[in-house]
């Protein structure tokens, strides 16, 4: 798993994230997870990577717990076990998309 921390004062909006994943021959979409929702464990046939606009998200990826923020961004591996649960009393917002 790769995960980059936001680094810079002001966070990425909607605009600047899409671009960036598409710099990168991603094709984003937007998932919006309610407070609290868990999503349990499962893997894909295909790398997620996953960046944070808004809100907090736990991550449990192979036993290893994680807390992304707003801006941070992470790419699980194709057949990497993982879960998430969402942080806090507020919706996560994420742009996602599939690695081939």
């Amino acid at each position: 798993m790769i995960i980059e921390r936001w680094q810079a004062p002001l966070i990425p909006d909607k605009k600047l994230i899409y671009i960036l994943f598409k710099r990168e021959g991603l094709e984003p979409f937007e998932e919006s997870l309610e407070p609290q929702q868990t999503i349990k464990t499962h893997r894909h046939p295909f790398d997620e990577v996953r960046m944070i606009l808004s809100g907090e998200l736990k991550l449990d990826i192979s036993g290893n717990q994680l807390l992304l923020r707003a801006g941070d961004k992470i790419t699980i591996p194709s057949n990497t076990k993982h879960s998430k649960t969402v942080n806090g009393d507020e919706p996560c917002v994420c742009i996602c998309a599939q690695k081939i």
